[in-house]
């Protein structure tokens, strides 16, 4: 089992307590950095029940996204060659059936920001979000389609169009709270997009489509085939999956925020059963 459920190396913020996935059972987890930088746990789960999960406490600046108004949107030739690969179709951005509407609908805002915020718009009142739509060979011209998706569906339309109109776009996710904004009820991984411009990747999250706070980047790749939580050679079934992104109290020390993380009720419970 091959699982992407760690902080990405390249988050900011810093780490409280262990951020690696552990196992109830005997088998050894070793990690390894795959080709889009990502930290990837891979381990041999033995047959019956097996219990992986990760918890710690992270600090972050507390500063919603910043959209990046003034960063210039580079001509392909000019673009870093590490930046090309985010220019292609893959497996879920099958955007090569979008670009006529793309360059009909977006061709006129400006280049740079102001064009990504507009296909931000239209994924974000295009398509209904709903659990229920989700399905897991759903590609970026099906939501375009149906007009419905999940956090991953916006991330690969939003990807998609804007690879359309000559922006490297890649697909991120990570773990998104409720810090600053109406509580949902409910903790949850959130799957978003990043786009290249001016010297660096700038956040685009056309679910929300607002700037949030407290985005702990966990994965990243040409779409959802290159990070998935869980990649099995081998049959298994998963019985329960809990999440928790709770915001902490402030004004705690380092070891009083890990014993309020050990005793939150979520902790005490099976985070994931994967009989094997």
């Amino acid at each position: 089992m091959l699982l992407a459920l760690s902080v990405h190396p390249s988050f900011e913020g810093r780490i409280i307590g262990e951020d690696r996935v552990r196992s109830s059972g005997p088998n050894a987890i070793i990690e390894y950095i795959d080709g889009f930088g990502n930290r990837i746990s891979r381990t041999v789960a033995p047959r019956g029940t097996t219990m992986f999960w990760s918890d710690c406490v992270v600090e972050v600046d507390g500063i919603p996204d910043q959209p990046a108004f003034n960063a210039k949107q580079h001509p392909v030739q000019d673009l870093p060659s590490e930046t090309l690969n985010f220019l292609t179709a893959s497996r879920y951005c099958d955007f090569d059936k979008m670009v006529a509407f793309a360059w009909n609908r977006f061709g006129q805002h400006p280049e740079g920001w102001l064009r990504v915020q507009a296909i931000s718009d239209f994924v974000h009142h295009h398509v209904q979000f709903g659990y229920q739509f989700g399905r897991p060979d759903k590609t970026a011209a099906d939501v375009f389609g149906d007009q419905t998706g999940v956090c991953r569906d916006f991330a690969h339309l939003g990807v998609s169009l804007c690879r359309a109109m000559n922006i490297p776009a890649r697909y991120v996710s990570g773990y998104l709270g409720d810090i600053g904004v109406p509580d949902a009820g409910f903790d949850d991984f959130c799957a978003w997009f990043e786009v290249y411009l001016g010297d660096g990747w700038h956040t685009v999250d056309a679910r929300y489509n607002t700037p949030r706070i407290g985005r702990i980047l966990m994965v990243k790749g040409t779409d959802a085939s290159d990070v998935a939580m869980i990649t099995s050679f081998g049959a298994y079934q998963l019985s329960r999956f809990n999440v928790w992104t709770t915001e902490m109290p402030r004004g705690m020390d380092d070891a009083a925020l890990i014993d309020a993380m050990r005793e939150r009720p979520a902790l005490r419970q099976a985070p994931a059963l994967m009989p094997a």
